[in-house]
């Protein structure tokens, strides 16, 4: 926890949790002093409060024996929680908080974080002792999420808490944040007053043009000018402050310089204000991050959400909110959409009709994972689209976005594909596993739509935000124009959509028509014969979704042809979008428009696999295979005292590593020298296997050498590969030839970003030529690692191609999992590779493996509710 973490309140308002330190002891007597008689007497169970002040100075006095923690709000200390061990897996834990924050959900903050650190110190069970009448406590420990029980003896209530995690407690967690998330953006996105700071008379001024949006997009609330030289501007009276204003301010914009914005904060804070936009460049992009590290400070000191610096503003369609200073005023509509990018921003929102839109700039507090919560219950968005340069906390990320794409789909363009940088010399897994690699592996378990483009964000929100889902990948297409309807039908075969011949009779058309599917209703067909065939095809149980292709001016013209569209969709329950050749669009307001048939498809088949995604039932909880982590933790903490900057393990290491989580490694016997080698084969069994260690690819160098059938075969390798690879080569390892089988390569990286990342693909010396991976972030279980093998390419050979005996797969997904709860209990392993693992009908037995492991920080539990 290092210094701690903030915390958003049930209300919204900002707190701060952290561990107590020796120096908060008279801060503890002074929450003592304002404690009611009441409230001390239900925490320590007597009248007055001596018992109360000698129990803040044993905690804060040499050879306390408990962990504590300590609540901050508005910068005072309002709370402390403790849970102190008594040897036999148990620890009695105490909450005392400050009348002023009861009600706001910090007790429960505090017993959250509490229960997270005493679990991760082998605490086992929690005991609270709580007095019969103290049933605001007593209901807090039951709502709290874990399990307990709660027996009644001499007028006390004894409350008992598995410390175990549960899907209950990770539910009511998720609640919680999600609650106090929704009631902190508030604030900013629902604004009942607005002020702005640095407000100018110059109409060409950021300040200005910002005052001027708010005027012109009929905000209804107060609206504060803030100049201090200026007691008009745009007729409304102007503030010297935003201390001097009549009333309370809920949003601040703040557009002065630079170098006045920590100032200005300052002021905000005290006068109370609960959200800031700022909209001043000049920070963390510029380099100087100093000044909005402060900034932000100050704003969570006194409760404040911030969004930018750097940032164009915040539109809000609904509220008749524009506080920002776009040069255009967007459209109402049903897209809620963030980004880190102004320039994408305001192209996006010359074509894309919105609900809210958020710049978030430098992203120093407010970030996509804040309005991803937000938009979550909004009944104003239905899709969610975000442009991103960066993740703040990506991990959290997957979690939200896994919850809120199940109701909206969610949208995302993230700049930044290349830049794998160096990785020659690297593990097969980190050469692979680039952090982009990483970024498709976290959404797509998400749900979450990627996309290369932001004209493809546009295609497919506009369809997702005027469209029922696709049922099924069955696709109709009817138009005047054989051509583009043909490139329409290429499409979908490329997308893995299908097209399928329509009834006989479906379709009443004039004789030259082609009925089919495609149905060509030639150029000579008018709106209402366009119109019929798309009814037809609507109403077709063979047909999930119809795209139109109408070729202008032919037919009964562009605007009458447009018009018999959007009445044949009205209504349907099936998308119905369209292609008018050369035109972009949304007709009628409900049938999106694309130039070309090859924008439409891909809109579509995003819209379908979402479909797919959101259709299949939630996965279910597994628990992790059984691990021996402190064994494992031990072997990676002696190899990073002898190689403080990390290394890799040796292959005795590695194997114990592994054996560890339960992995089958076939036996490897180390050497060093001709004759050893010689001698460890015959020990194993022959033929044998020599393989060479030293060189990361072994068999780049002519370091694997396979079906030795004698010692002396076995001498004579050793000696060949230490004159051809010299002095590169430390050693080597000796093992028994297994039977033949499918190789497989099962590996993983952890990035200090994203956390833990697991492939699998087929393996051996072809790992890298064929590139046959597949990837996912942790924790990966049994059934999710089959679902990852089955969309490898060489998945058939596995399930028994062309008649062979079919593997173990359920032996591979086992290993999968195994190695999953590795990469995330030791985030020290920083690569690793399994390669190959041989899987045979009988099993899947790892023959070779590499693994690395350099300094890391454990992640915080996701448990922990926390702003980043």
């Amino acid at each position: 926890m290092l210094d701690g973490y903030d915390v958003l309140l049930r209300d919204g308002g900002i707190a701060r949790i952290r561990p107590l330190r020796q120096d908060d002891r008279e801060a503890l007597h002074e929450l003592v002093d304002r404690s009611s008689d009441r409230s001390a007497y239900l925490r320590f169970f007597t009248g007055g409060r001596a018992t109360a002040h000698a129990y803040m100075d044993r905690i804060t006095g040499p050879g306390y024996a408990g962990h504590a923690l300590v609540g901050t709000f508005r910068d005072q200390l309002v709370a402390v929680a403790e849970y102190i061990p008594s040897g036999d897996g148990s620890a009695d834990l105490a909450i005392l908080l400050d009348d002023a924050v009861h009600g706001l959900g910090l007790g429960t903050l505090m017993l959250e974080h509490v229960a997270v650190d005493a679990a991760a110190h082998g605490v086992r069970k929690l005991v609270a002792d709580v007095l019969a009448e103290n049933r605001t406590m007593s209901n807090v420990l039951r709502d709290l999420g874990m399990d307990s029980t709660q027996e009644y003896a001499d007028g006390n209530l004894r409350v008992v808490i598995d410390a175990r995690v549960t899907p209950r407690l990770r539910a009511e967690i998720e609640a919680r944040d999600h609650a106090a998330e929704r009631a902190s953006l508030d604030r900013v996105l629902v604004p009942r007053s607005v002020a702005v700071i640095g407000a100018s008379r110059d109409p060409s001024s950021v300040g200005h043009t910002a005052l001027r949006n708010l005027i012109a997009g009929g905000f209804d609330g107060p609206v504060y000018p803030i100049n201090p030289s200026a007691d008009e501007i745009a007729g409304l009276i102007a503030y010297p402050s935003v201390l001097d204003v009549p009333g309370p301010v809920d949003l601040a914009i703040v557009a002065v310089p630079a170098q006045h914005v920590l100032r200005v904060t300052r002021d905000c804070a005290e006068a109370g204000v609960s959200g800031l936009i700022v909209l001043t460049s000049g920070f963390a992009e510029a380099g100087q991050p100093g000044a909005e590290v402060e900034i932000l400070r100050v704003c969570r000191g006194a409760g404040i959400r911030l969004i930018g610096p750097n940032c164009l503003g915040v539109v809000n369609s609904h509220a008749r909110l524009n506080a920002s200073f776009l040069p255009i005023t967007p459209t109402e509509g049903r897209v809620g959409l963030v980004s880190q990018s102004g320039a994408v921003a305001a192209a996006l929102l010359e074509r894309l009709d919105v609900s809210m839109f958020v710049s978030v700039g430098n992203k120093a507090d407010v970030s996509g994972n804040d309005l991803l919560e937000y938009w979550e219950d909004d009944e104003n968005t239905d899709v969610i689209a975000l442009y991103l340069e960066s993740f703040g906390n990506p991990r959290k990320f997957a979690r939200i976005a896994g919850r809120v794409g199940r109701k909206k789909p969610i949208l995302l363009v993230k700049s930044g594909r290349t830049g794998a940088g160096d990785r020659a010399v690297r593990s097969h897994t980190a050469a692979a596993a680039t952090p982009d690699v990483a970024v498709d592996a976290l959404v797509r378990a998400s749900g979450v739509i990627r996309l290369d483009s932001v004209h493809e964000l546009i295609d497919t929100a506009r369809l997702l935000s005027t469209q029922p889902l696709p049922a099924g990948r069955r696709v109709a297409i009817v138009g005047n124009s054989g051509g583009p309807e043909a490139m329409a039908a290429d499409a979908c075969e490329a997308a893995g959509l299908s097209v399928p011949e329509l009834p006989a009779g479906l379709i009443k058309a004039r004789g030259n028509a082609a009925v089919g599917n495609p149905v060509d209703l030639t150029a000579d067909a008018d709106a209402g014969e366009l119109g019929a065939a798309i009814t037809a095809v609507v109403g077709s149980p063979e047909i999930d979704a119809v795209l139109v292709v109408y070729t202008p001016p032919f037919g009964s013209g562009l605007e009458e042809t447009r018009k018999a569209i959007a009445a044949a969709a009205t209504g349907s329950a099936k998308p119905v979008l369209a292609c008018v050749v050369g035109h972009d669009g949304v007709i009628e307001g409900h049938v999106p428009s694309y130039a070309f048939p090859e924008q439409a498809i891909k809109a579509l088949a995003q819209a379908v696999r979402y479909a797919e995604w959101r259709a299949r039932p939630l996965p279910v909880h597994e628990e992790p295979p059984a691990a021996d982590v402190e064994s494992a933790k031990a072997i990676v903490r002696d190899r990073l005292r002898e190689e403080p900057d990390g290394g890799w393990l040796s292959p005795a290491e590695a194997t114990r590593l592994l054996r560890c989580y339960g992995v089958d490694v076939a036996e490897a016997v180390p050497v060093h020298d001709a004759d050893a080698a010689a001698e460890a084969a015959a020990r194993v069994g022959l033929p044998a296997v020599l393989k060479v260690t030293g060189p990361v690819h072994k068999s780049d160098v002519g370091g694997v050498r396979l079906g030795l059938r004698t010692a002396e075969d076995v001498r004579d390798a050793y000696q060949d590969m230490s004159a051809r690879i010299g002095a590169e080569m430390t050693g080597a390892i000796v093992q028994r030839m297994l039977p033949a089988g499918v190789e497989i390569i099962v590996g993983g990286v952890n990035y200090p970003t994203f956390g833990p990342l697991v492939m699998v693909g087929m393996g051996g010396v072809t790992a890298d030529l064929l590139a046959d991976r597949a990837f996912r972030v942790p924790p990966v279980d049994a059934a999710t690692a089959r679902e990852l093998i089955d969309e490898l390419r060489c998945a058939p050979l596995l399930h028994g191609y062309r008649g062979s005996a079919p593997a173990d797969v359920e032996a591979l997904a086992g290993q999968v999992a195994r190695i999953s709860r590795l990469l995330e209990d030791l985030p020290q392993v920083s690569e690793l590779d399994l390669n190959p693992v041989i899987v045979t009908p009988d099993g899947a037995t790892t023959v070779d493996v590499r693994i690395r492991v350099a300094p890391a920080q454990a992640p915080p539990s996701p448990l922990l509710r926390r702003l980043r």
